[in-house]
């Protein structure tokens, strides 16, 4: 006996159509495609499994979920959404909605390593058929919840490698980055991949543009709450879900061919009736007291395992990979899944408030799990007992058509509700008032106008949210935005609000509530949304320096979760007063993801920073960084000794010298702290001092040759050397080692040419006279003259290694501006201050404190000063005519025996050595002579001298 097939009918209504439209060009194609969508709803709803079409985060959707569980009450119900998630739903009663089901992975295996982390969310709300299906199976120990989509690690396993198509494409509407960029929100997620239970869009671009062109609506969550919502609303089931069906079909069907997603779809698919088929043989249920969800594209299928009944070959479905996944939730809000899903901002609010609104007028008591109900119990299970015994069902025999009529029926207009759009209007202008905007009544007035002109015009009886939003936008907003929140974004908070879930004590990793434990003695409420100040004082509370250290390991691994506003950790130096702003319950995703790395957030920053210290990229500058951190959060002696063991392997390996800078910051401060607070320093230290020495003397006429190695580097180079010298020499290295890397040095570069004078004059291979004659012939020099500044960037960065050059850089610089004329000084002012801003930023105060005390402090005092090396030398004997003091006793014997060391000396100064006559001097019996102020002191006060001669057991000199 053939079945009839109910769609007969309305298949020859949309060929005929098709005919009258397309003509012959279209004959074949546009009726292939009505009546192939005819065809799809035939098979789903034919199919001995039902199936449920829903659409993500639709109240129509929600509303028929309801009505359809009170009436067939299944016993197992099969719901596309990740395997692997099960575990998470049973947590869900602790949360406050919308909340996402998280995986999070941090260590990959099999997948590029520049995708770590992987994340993948499902944003669960209230007004959703999967929440529904959910609350209704979780509170009711008969009834199996199985979830039947691909696993999380199928997710990324089927994710193509091109970085143009990462994770789950996803088509923005038309001002959705625009508008979403102004939600505080929007990052709830992070940078996590989306699953969408029921994504329904159009993925043929000419489409969706046509359709939002005739339907005369900006955006797509417009078009579909107009021509699908509203009138679903309100149908009975069978018609929902034909009509369901057909728009996944239609929007199957028009599509570019063979889509690397489409490819994925049809996986996921073969994956979903595959698992559904091992449940049923495995447990042994009647396929009539199932029920099947997942979104209205899949339930228009056409693949060969459609079905419990199909014949086509078994799917294989591939092992996962050796991705270890962390399961949780986090906090949602509306806005994030629309700035994640590409809907319009505002379209999850309105469809929650279509939701609340659509229950109050249907009388519907939606499902709620047991820890989130907030109604009267037993008044909600009356009205559920009522509702059951008023369902209507489905069709009881096969399958009738309801398509043809709901084809056939011209929309319903509903009529103007002027209560609820007054009320708006009025709201929207209170509101705008509060934010700052110069509304009044007429511009309530002009709003309530203005959306029955825009609903009007765009085929609506009744103005919609949309229409309210535009006409308020038209009418408040002017020229500018006088606070944070534009007029769009006050119609938001006015229809519903950008609601912000909460996951629940209970449901959070042990992590978490070991941190919310510990810093309760703080007395704050952590789990607000707001900022919580927090007032340590540990000098009287003692008791609360757990929670100071607590913080400052949240503020490391969190940022501006824990924001200090006074108190400071450095080493060496703890706060006795701190205060803390506080956003945990704001920030409370972080935290969650924090819980997948770790039991106590102790040991989640030891493995971040062995992480770091071990990384591909890391530097013996992160390492040092490392170290710093594990003795100012952690006070970990082993751990810092592990990591600057690998401090000093990465020193070793490095081939170039771009972090030499902040490593010498690092062991600056590491070096200090260990003199400071430890009996002796740790063999790592010595190792990495011994080792850097050697390091960058090897290094170093490279660096100074080499172009692409900046001054600051260089310099720092020269500051390791020349501050480390004493200890490294005192560990077994050798100096010589350092003055031939310097005399090897032959930079081309300005700047790199004055840092290696300077390095020259602090070994004593330039004398000081030398390095001011050279710098007297570049200033001689009109053709070096422009190139002055650089030089002088080149003195400035060696006040780091070599600190006593800063009276030098002054005299130099004072030089410049007393001896260059104005008409080259002026073109050559502004080189020199972009290169000292550019080039030593932090070593310009140095020279500000050395010019201080070198030239006068009062404006009177200018006029008689004598710049210290323009004064004349002392008068010779012969012009004054007096004899200057001859020195004499063992003193003046031994420096007269041995010259060599004065006239090195001399030399180094900057002076002629030149010898008096000593031969008196020499005799015992002369004694001190002389008419200088020295001898005639000594003459006169003989004591201070006798007293000296005998503490050193010398013959006093009469």
């Amino acid at each position: 006996m053939t079945t009839p097939n109910p769609f007969g009918a309305l298949r020859g209504q949309l060929r005929d159509a098709a005919s009258a439209f397309a003509g012959d060009a279209g004959a074949g194609a546009v009726p292939g495609i009505l009546s192939g969508m005819v065809d799809d709803v035939d098979r789903a709803l034919r199919e001995e499994l039902e199936i449920f079409p829903v659409c993500h985060h639709s109240p129509a959707s929600a509303l028929a979920m309801v009505r359809r569980l009170r009436e067939k009450q299944p016993k197992v119900i099969y719901l596309e959404l990740c395997e692997d998630l099960r575990p998470l739903l049973d947590e869900l009663r602790n949360c406050r909605l919308p909340v996402a089901l998280q995986a999070f992975a941090t260590d990959i295996d099999g997948f590029p390593l520049d995708w770590a982390p992987l994340s993948v969310v499902a944003p669960i709300t209230e007004a959703s058929a999967e929440y529904q299906a959910i609350a209704y199976a979780l509170d009711r120990p008969d009834v199996e919840l199985v979830l039947v989509d691909r696993s999380t690690d199928h997710v990324f396993q089927w994710t193509p490698r091109d970085p143009a198509e990462p994770g789950e494409a996803k088509a923005a509407d038309g001002d959705a980055d625009e508008d979403g960029a102004r939600h505080d929100e929007a990052a709830l997620h992070g940078d996590a991949v989306g699953i969408e239970i029921g994504d329904l869009r159009p993925r043929f671009a000419e489409l969706e543009a046509y359709l939002l062109h005739h339907g005369k609506v900006r955006h797509w969550s417009e078009w579909w709450d107009q021509y699908v919502e509203q009138p679903l609303v309100g149908a009975d089931y069978d018609t929902y879900r034909q009509v369901m069906v057909m728009i996944g079909s239609l929007f199957r069907r028009l599509r570019p061919d063979r889509q690397a997603r489409e490819d994925r779809d049809e996986d996921r698919e073969r994956y979903m009736w595959t698992r559904m088929r091992e449940h049923l043989a495995a447990s042994g249920a009647e396929p009539e007291r199932c029920l099947y969800v997942c979104g209205a594209f899949h339930a228009a299928s056409r693949v060969e395992q459609f079905g419990l009944a199909a014949e086509g070959e078994p799917y294989e479905i591939t092992p996962r990979t050796a991705t270890r996944w962390m399961y949780g939730l986090i906090p949602s809000s509306h806005s994030a899944i629309e700035a994640q899903f590409g809907l319009a901002p505002g379209a999850v609010s309105i469809a929650s408030a279509t939701w609340t609104k659509a229950l109050k007028r249907g009388r519907v008591t939606p499902f709620r799990l047991a820890g989130q109900q907030t109604a009267d119990q037993k008044r909600a299970a009356k009205r559920a007992e009522r509702e059951r015994a008023d369902a209507v069902p489905g069709s009881p025999e096969g399958v009738a058509d309801r398509l043809s009529g709901f084809l056939a029926t011209p929309p319903v207009l509903d009529d103007l509700d002027e209560a609820e759009l007054l009320g708006w209007c009025v709201d929207i202008v209170g509101l705008a008032r509060r934010n700052g905007y110069l509304a009044s009544t007429a511009d309530a007035i002009a709003v309530f106008e203005t959306s029955i002109l825009l609903a009007g015009m765009r085929g609506r009886g009744r103005p919609t949210p949309y229409d309210f939003e535009d006409a308020a936008v038209t009418c408040i907003e002017k020229d500018t935005v006088p606070g944070r929140r534009d007029v769009r974004r006050l119609c938001e908070i006015l229809l519903g609000g950008d609601r912000i879930g909460a996951v629940g004590y209970d449901s959070l990793p042990p992590l978490a509530r070991d941190v919310l434990d510990r810093l309760e003695p703080l007395g704050l409420n952590l789990s607000a949304r707001t900022n919580q100040r927090a007032l340590l004082d540990l000098a009287a509370e003692p008791a609360l320096n757990p929670c100071s250290d607590l913080l400052w390991i949240l503020r490391r691994l969190l940022g501006d979760v824990a924001r200090p506003i006074m108190g400071a950790r450095r080493l060496g130096e703890r706060s006795i007063q701190e205060s803390w702003d506080l956003a945990i319950g704001r920030n409370q995703r972080s935290l969650v993801e924090l819980g997948y790395e770790g039991v106590t957030i102790e040991q989640v920053l030891e493995q971040r920073l062995r992480r770091d210290a071990w990384a591909p990229e890391a530097t013996a500058a992160t390492a040092l960084e490392a170290v710093e951190e594990a003795i100012l959060y952690l006070g970990s002696r082993r751990l810092a000794d592990e990591l600057g063991a690998r401090a000093v392997e990465l020193l070793t390996a490095e081939r170039t010298v771009d972090g030499a800078p902040r490593v010498l910051r690092q062991i600056r401060r590491l070096l200090a702290h260990y003199r400071a607070a430890e009996p002796e320093l740790p063999r790592w230290c010595e190792r990495f001092v011994t080792a850097g020495y050697a390091h960058y003397c090897t290094l170093l006429p490279t660096a100074f040759a080499d172009e692409s190695t900046g001054l600051r580097q260089v310099a720092a180079m020269l500051g390791f050397l020349f501050e480390m010298e004493s200890f490294a020499l005192s560990l077994g290295c050798d100096h010589t080692q350092l003055e031939l890397a310097v005399r090897q040095s032959h930079p081309e570069a300005p700047d790199k040419v004055a840092l290696a004078w300077a390095a020259r004059s602090r070994l004593s291979l330039m004398t000081s006279a030398e390095l001011r004659s050279r710098c007297a012939e570049l200033l001689a020099n009109p053709l070096v003259v422009p190139a002055f500044p650089h030089y002088m960037s080149g003195f400035v960065q060696a006040l780091e290694p070599v600190p006593t050059l800063a009276p030098f850089v002054v005299e130099q610089l004072s030089k410049a501006f007393a001896q260059l004329p104005d008409s080259v000084l002026l073109p050559w002012l502004p080189k020199l201050i972009t290169a000292l801003r550019d080039g030593a930023r932090e070593l310009v105060p140095v020279l500000v404190r050395e010019a201080g005390r070198t030239f006068p402090a009062a404006l009177s005092a200018v006029d008689a000063w004598v710049p210290p090396w323009s004064a004349r030398p002392a008068a010779s004997q012969a012009e004054t005519g007096a004899a200057e003091a001859t020195p004499g006793g063992a003193v003046a014997r031994l420096l007269a025996a041995h010259p060599a060391t004065c006239d090195a000396v001399a030399e180094t100064l900057g002076y002629d050595a030149g010898w008096q006559d000593t031969e008196s001097a020499l005799d015992p019996q002369v004694g001190v002579t002389g008419r200088g102020e020295v001898a005639g002191l000594l003459t006169r006060h003989p004591r201070t001298a006798d007293a000296v001669a005998r503490l050193l057991d010398l013959q006093p000199v009469g």
